[in-house]
């Protein structure tokens, strides 16, 4: 049994900020922990254009710690009258890292989200001649689908015909939840990866409903059964390059998750690199952290590894029972339980 794991410092491949007085409460969590993340556009109105992911950047930057290293990797939301050219001009000049699909109405905030693959098809042909990724929430939103079959049938429905149509592009499915995703995924060579929460791998679908409805465990896509969850850790310990970690952490203030229509996000920021270390340890895996966490991701999207070393100790320590003030609180993912990994450098 070790007592300490270093490795590389980690990149967050999938996070959200919010903006304002959320984001300047959230953020310092995420910049503790790793050195670099891609932040999710979905703001209201969306980060649709070079000038406003220039300017969410520059509002991120101003909210980060002293002393803290940090690289926002900002993201283009895509809409169905997304404009090539404006993709392309922003991927050139360095402020695009991505661009972001949300089918629409899929989650939080995606009222702008697209309708029809079709009606973004040269935005998409663009991006596979520049190498650009697309990162994708799979799920459909037919409301004949069951909310747990969603991600599947967005894999046959969705997916599988744009990666026949458009081959060369580059996707990210990200959040993954099911054993169907993780097969596909698996088997979908160099241009298809994925991004694994830190909440999938820990929670099922029974967890939500565990002595009553639990609202700070409801997420999209929401959790699924056991065999899924313990398909998700398969692959994520299994040490395939194509996953990698994506905590898809996702603050709403109390009042918007303890309500009659609560919120969907689950907030696993303050803890992420030791929840995810405690599934690793339960694997048997700890010798595969690394690449999960901070090789992986560079890999696929072309970036540098981090030269930049951090230590987890075994060590117990309590998750607060909220991050930020006021009407802006929000409840960390097992608020009040002990973890017994720590982040000490």
């Amino acid at each position: 049994m070790t007592d300490t794991v270093t490795l590389r410092q980690p990149d967050d491949w999938h996070v959200h900020f919010r903006d304002g007085a959320m984001l300047r409460a959230v953020l310092p969590s995420t910049a503790r922990q790793f050195a670099r993340a891609v932040v999710m556009p979905n703001l209201v109105p969306p980060v649709g254009d070079v000038a406003a992911a220039r300017a969410y950047r520059e509002r991120i930057v101003a909210a980060v710690p002293a002393r803290a290293e940090f690289t926002p990797l900002m993201t283009c939301y895509l809409t169905d009258t997304t404009d090539p050219q404006e993709v392309a001009r922003g991927y050139d000049e360095g402020v695009f890292a991505a661009v972001k699909l949300y089918p629409a109405h899929a989650t939080t905030h995606s009222a702008h989200g697209v309708t029809d693959i079709d009606r973004v098809m040269p935005v998409l042909e663009r991006m596979a001649t520049l190498g650009m990724p697309l990162l994708i929430h799979g799920e459909v939103t037919d409301p004949e689908v069951d909310v747990f079959d969603r991600e599947a049938v967005f894999i046959e429905r969705v997916l599988d015909k744009l990666r026949r149509r458009l081959p060369e592009l580059r996707i990210v499915l990200e959040h993954v939840t099911t054993e169907e995703a993780v097969a596909y995924v698996g088997a979908g060579g160099p241009n298809l990866a994925a991004t694994i929460t830190a909440h999938h791998l820990i929670i099922n679908r029974n967890d939500i409903f565990r002595g009553g409805i639990r609202p700070h465990l409801y997420c999209l896509p929401i959790a699924k059964r056991e065999k899924h969850r313990r398909a998700l850790r398969r692959a994520a310990t299994s040490g395939n390059p194509a996953f990698f970690l994506g905590t898809d952490s996702a603050p709403h203030a109390i009042p918007t998750k303890e309500t009659a229509c609560g919120c969907a996000g689950i907030f696993t920021a303050p803890a992420a690199l030791e929840l995810y270390a405690e599934v690793f340890e339960e694997e048997a895996a700890l010798d595969r952290f690394e690449a999960f966490a901070a090789l992986n991701g560079p890999e696929f999207y072309r970036l540098p590894v981090n030269e930049h070393r951090v230590t987890l100790r075994r060590e117990k320590w309590t998750v607060p029972e909220r991050i930020g003030e006021g009407g802006n609180a929000v409840a960390p993912f097992r608020a009040g339980e002990t973890l017994r990994w720590r982040l000490v450098s």
